[in-house]
């Protein structure tokens, strides 16, 4: 009893002193930033735990998105604190200064008040062009167009420029929240073919990224300047081991960097009144046109389809049919359209309209000739594609005959008697045989096993069935295995064409699916961290797990690494091979 009693007087005098001061405070991890970057915001309960978490007030030009929370716990000298932080991401969307209003929270009864917050985002801005030349830039971006004058309504090709010097491993969540583009319509865009360039005494990987403009005044036209924000992966300075090793399997440091391009100006003109077509309907590019008509002998009132065919480069979706409505004696109506594109910017390709007319009397001998008329902005002329008239042949609507009834083959004179019926037999004649009966026949008797044996066969495919249904780790198994069965082919041809980038990208994928299903876990979720977290490969022997880490760390930088030749990727399939073959005896 004197021990219980001493035991719940400690136990009062630790927890009773545990109770400190509940507060509430909101902080940002910066209060300073680029344009491009972002910020943590933190929410602190001490003392006190919410249910949930508090809701933030609206800032004009700023977005909030909630990352999720973070408790901790102490015991210090025998007093006890406890907190819970709600976190969340800052993302300003235009640069300037922005302020956080305190915020109120109710819990238990209780409100808690935070101080506000200043935010400063200034923009980034483009580096000299001397420290670009010099190579001492890790990164930088450009702006090219091919042109700097243009024609309203023109669409052209644009391509921003991501320098990444030779030193980076790797970009991770690359962002674009800036594309200013004053008096332009930003199209489709795609990433172009990757290549490196020398840029001083530096080699860089250049990344392309094209997309389509779309001029939409005259005038002065701004584009820019165009800011990013990304992640770079370079190589650790604090990584010992084998340096040989280590330029292909060091891990790297990662750094968040802010990139911004210059600003360009683009002078755009009208298109030229002079020698401009009477049907000109507003294309600009280079066309060519096909046209049919058929059918081209007819009835009054029969449709004709009219197809027209119009390929070449330029904005395709500005293609429209010179208007046709005072055509005599034809009735039109409206055209459908259908576009293919060709390239990834939807800038080549070709518009296919199909337009039903029909002719409103005999007297049509033609469908008149048919033009269309375009702007090229590369001679600065315009141009007419004129299709030659087609010759029909029209016939009036007659009356239409009444069909004739065929007679009557087997009617009869009126007059002529009916012949009698015929009569009953005297004699049935022979009688002939019976067979043996069919249920005696083998035949007969094989033909109603065929039955039974169908539905055996079908209750036992269907508990099969139900049992793979019934048993996703074995469905996965099996399509792991054709997977990796053809996996290994692609890794060999992708070898011997020497395309590393196809090569890593199956290689990482291959990784994925076999540790996800040696591990029961989804294939998306497997990374290189997963070698030396997860618990079930703990037990694996440390050759293989090495062996692993380094088939994940090559994947990882076979995007910036140099090229590698045909025997090394042929090595690297031999590697992988051995290993998912001792991954076979991993289980979860």
């Amino acid at each position: 009893m004197i021990f219980a009693a001493g035991f719940i007087w400690l136990a009062a005098m630790a927890f009773g002193g545990a109770a400190c001061a509940a507060n509430f405070t909101a902080s940002l991890d910066r209060d300073t930033i680029t344009l491009g970057e972002q910020a943590t915001l933190s929410l602190r309960f001490d003392g006190v735990q919410p249910q949930n978490a508090p809701a933030l007030p609206a800032v004009a030009g700023v977005q909030f998105q909630y990352v999720g929370p973070s408790s901790s716990f102490s015991f210090i000298n025998g007093q006890t604190s406890s907190s819970i932080t709600y976190n969340y991401i800052v993302a300003p969307q235009h640069d300037g200064e922005f302020v956080i209003p305190g915020m109120r929270a109710d819990v238990g009864g209780q409100r808690y008040s935070s101080s506000p917050l200043k935010l400063i985002v200034s923009k980034a801005n483009a580096p000299a062009a001397g420290a670009t030349n010099s190579g001492s830039e890790i990164a930088f971006m450009k702006l090219a167009l091919p042109q700097n004058k243009i024609y309203a309504g023109q669409t052209l090709t644009a391509q921003l420029q991501i320098y990444l010097r030779e030193d980076v491993q790797n970009i991770v969540n690359f962002q674009l929240p800036s594309a200013p583009a004053d008096g332009f319509i930003i199209g489709k865009n795609a990433e172009g073919g990757r290549y490196r360039a020398q840029v001083g005494n530096r080699v860089y990987t250049v990344i392309p990224l094209r997309f389509a403009l779309t001029a939409t005044r005259t005038g002065m036209l701004t584009l820019g300047p165009f800011t990013a924000n990304m992640i770079l992966v370079l190589p650790s300075q604090n990584q010992g081991g084998d340096p040989f090793f280590g330029q292909f399997f060091n891990q790297g440091e990662q750094k968040q960097v802010s990139l911004a391009t210059e600003k360009t100006s683009v002078e755009s003109s009208p298109l030229p009144e002079q020698d401009k077509p009477a049907n000109f309907s507003g294309a600009i590019g280079d066309f060519t046109m096909t046209a049919s008509v058929g059918p081209t002998n007819l009835t009054v009132g029969d449709p004709v389809t009219v197809h027209v065919q119009i390929s070449g480069r330029g904005a395709l979706d500005a293609v429209t049919l010179p208007d046709q409505s005072a055509l005599q004696d034809f009735k039109i109506f409206p055209p459908t359209a259908k576009t293919e594109t060709t390239d990834q910017l939807g800038l080549e390709g070709r518009k296919t309209f199909e337009e039903i007319v029909t002719p409103q009397n005999a007297g049509v001998q033609e469908w008149p000739q048919f033009s269309f008329s375009f702007f090229n902005p590369e001679d600065g002329q315009y141009h007419t594609l004129t299709q030659p008239a087609v010759p029909l042949v029209v016939k009036a609507a007659g009356a239409t005959p009444m069909p004739a009834l065929a007679a009557n083959k087997n009617s009869a004179p009126e007059n002529q008697i009916p012949q009698d019926i015929s009569p009953v037999k005297d004699s049935l004649g022979t009688l002939a045989t019976k067979s043996f009966p069919l249920v005696t026949r083998p035949v007969f008797l094989a033909a109603q096993t065929v039955p039974v044996l169908a539905f055996i066969a079908a209750f036992i495919w269907r508990k099969r069935t139900d049992n793979l249904a019934n048993n996703p780790r074995l469905r996965r198994q099996r399509a792991v295995a054709a997977l990796m069965a053809s996996g290994k082919a692609d890794l060999k041809k992708y070898a011997a064409a020497n395309q590393p980038d196809e090569f890593f990208v199956t290689l990482f994928r291959l990784l994925q699916e076999r540790l996800g299903e040696r591990l029961d876990c989804p294939a998306s979720a497997i990374t290189e961290n997963v070698v030396e977290e997860h618990p079930v490969l703990r037990g694996v022997p440390k050759a293989t797990l090495a062996a692993l880490r380094e088939l994940f760390q090559l994947c990882n930088q076979a995007r910036y690494a140099p090229v590698r030749g045909t025997s090394e990727l042929n090595s690297v399939v031999t590697q992988f091979e051995k290993t998912v073959a001792e991954l076979q005896e991993v289980k979860a």
